[in-house]
C-alpha cells in the first residue's frame, strides 16, 4: 500500500483539473487527464488550452511536448487519481441542494481501472459526505476491492478529500504556495493524499478527517460570501443615505481592526455563490446567517437592474428616445474569462430581454458572446461603448476598464458597480 505513485489521472480538465495537470506534469509526474469533452481533450493533446488562465498555454505546451501530460475521453490505470468536476445545484430542486452525478459518474468511470494499492482523491468542493459517498459507488462497482468503510486502515483503496482552494488567474502560483487540507477516510487514506500533494505542493499540507476537510472548504466559502454581503449592504444603505460607499469604505478600513470588502454587482464563481447553500441544505435551522448573506448577495443584481431601469426612463424622458445601453464586463471577477455563476452575465441576459437591440457589451476576455447573449447583444470595444451608448453599466473591474479614463460626455448616465469610475 506504500508503493510510490509514478502516474496521476485528473478527472476533468476544466479550471481547476487542468491546471492541476500542468503542475503535476511540470514536476516530471506522468499525468493521464480524462474528460469528456472530446473538444478539449484534443486541444490540449494540441498543447492548446480551452480555458483563460495566466500562464496556462506555455505550461501546457511544455508539459505535453516534455511528454508528461496526455489527455483522453477513456479512463486509464494510475496510481493516483484526482475528480475535479463540477457539483452544481440540482436541476430539479428549488431549494439549492447540491448535485452530485458528476461525481457519480466520475466515480464509476473509473472504478473498472482501479487496483489495490491506489488512492482516490476527490477536490471538487462538495457538501458533508460527499467522499463517503464516492468511496460506496466505487465499491458498487467494484465488490473485488477494499475499501475504508468496511475495511479501514487495511483496504485496498486510498480515499481521501483534498478541496482546492485557488484563486482564478493565479492558479498555477497558487497550487505550489497554498497549504493543502488533507481529509482522509483513514489515517492511512490521508498520509497516502499527502504524499502526492507534497510531490507538488510547497505549503503546508495539514491531515485531517475528510468531512472535517469538506466542511473546511464550505466555511472558507462562506466566510467570505458573508464578509462581501456586508459590503453589499452597505452599498443599499449609502445609495439610500446619499453617501459614497467608496469613500465611506476606505474611511473605516482605517481603523486597525477593520478590513471591509469592496462591494459588486452580486457574487458568482463556482464556489463563493454556491458552496454557502450546501452548508444550507444541510443544516437549515442552523445557519441563519450564511442563508441571509446568500440572500443579500444573490439579489444584488436585482438592485443593479432597478438602477439601470432608473436611468432608462430618466434618459427616454430627456431625449424622447430609448437609450442605447453597455455592459462592461461579463466575468464573474476581474482578468479571466470564467463567467460561472456570474451576476455580470446575469444582468447583461435580463437587459438583453428588457431591451431588445439596445444593448452592447464591452468584455476584454471573450472573443465570442456567451450562449445566452447570442443574437441578443452585441460585442464590441470601448471606444464604440462609449461613443454609441448612452447608459453605461461598469459590471466588473478589469485592469482595461481601470485604465480608461472616467467618461465624461455630459449626457452620459454611468451605473458604477465597482468604484472604477465613481470613486
Amino acid at each position: 500500500m506504500t508503493s510510490p505513485i509514478h502516474t496521476v489521472c485528473l478527472v476533468g480538465l476544466g479550471y481547476i483539473g487542468l491546471p492541476t495537470a500542468v503542475v503535476f506534469a511540470l514536476r516530471g509526474i506522468k499525468v493521464v487527464g480524462l474528460d469528456v469533452n472530446a473538444s478539449a481533450v484534443n486541444k490540449i493533446n494540441k498543447g492548446e488550452t480551452h480555458i483563460v488562465e495566466p500562464g496556462l498555454d506555455d505550461a501546457l505546451r511544455r508539459s505535453v511536448d516534455a511528454g508528461y501530460l496526455r489527455a483522453t475521453t477513456t479512463p486509464e490505470a494510475a496510481d493516483a487519481f484526482l475528480i475535479a468536476v463540477p457539483t452544481p445545484f440540482r436541476e430539479d430542486s428549488a431549494e439549492n441542494v447540491p448535485d452530485l452525478s458528476y461525481v457519480e459518474a466520475a466515480s464509476r468511470a473509473i472504478a473498472p481501472v482501479l487496483k489495490p494499492g491506489d488512492l482516490v482523491v476527490l477536490e471538487s468542493t462538495s457538501p458533508v459526505g460527499a467522499t463517503e459517498q464516492m468511496a460506496d459507488w466505487l465499491a458498487q462497482e467494484r465488490p473485488d476491492l477494499t475499501f475504508p468503510a468496511t475495511h479501514g486502515e487495511d483496504s485496498d483503496i486510498r480515499i481521501a478529500h483534498c478541496p482546492e482552494r485557488i484563486l482564478p488567474g493565479h492558479a498555477l502560483t497558487e497550487l505550489i504556495t497554498n497549504d493543502r487540507i488533507i481529509g482522509g477516510a483513514t489515517k492511512a487514506c490521508s498520509s497516502r493524499a499527502r504524499l502526492l500533494y507534497k510531490m507538488v505542493v510547497d505549503g503546508d499540507c495539514i491531515e485531517t478527517d475528510c468531512r472535517t476537510a469538506e466542511m473546511a472548504k464550505l466555511t472558507e466559502n462562506s466566510f467570505r460570501d458573508v464578509n462581501i454581503a456586508f459590503a453589499n449592504e452597505l452599498s443599499l444603505i449609502c445609495d439610500k443615505l446619499g453617501i459614497n460607499v467608496w469613500e465611506l469604505i476606505r474611511l473605516a478600513n482605517h481603523h486597525p481592526r477593520v478590513n471591509i470588502l469592496q462591494p459588486g454587482p452580486g457574487v458568482g464563481g463556482h464556489c463563493i455563490a454556491v458552496d454557502p447553500w450546501f452548508i444550507v441544505s444541510q443544516a437549515p435551522e442552523e445557519s441563519r446567517i450564511i442563508r441571509t448573506a446568500r440572500e443579500v448577495n444573490d439579489s444584488k443584481p436585482e438592485w443593479v437592474l432597478a438602477k439601470i431601469h432608473q436611468a432608462v426612463a430618466e434618459s427616454t424622458a430627456e431625449t424622447g428616445r430609448t437609450p442605447r445601453i453597455a455592459c462592461f464586463g461579463l466575468a464573474f471577477k476581474p482578468n479571466i474569462d470564467d463567467m460561472r455563476e456570474s451576476p455580470a452575465l446575469r444582468i447583461a441576459t435580463r437587459l438583453a430581454e428588457i431591451y431588445p437591440d439596445r444593448l452592447d457589451v464591452v468584455e476584454p476576455f471573450a472573443e465570442t458572446m456567451p450562449a445566452e447573449l447570442v443574437g441578443k447583444a452585441n460585442l464590441v470595444k470601448p471606444s464604440k461603448a462609449l461613443v454609441d451608448c448612452d447608459i453605461l453599466v461598469l459590471l466588473v473591474d478589469h485592469d482595461n476598464f481601470k485604465a480608461m479614463p472616467v467618461p465624461a460626455r455630459r449626457e452620459l448616465k454611468i451605473i458604477d458597480t465597482r468604484g472604477v469610475w465613481s470613486r
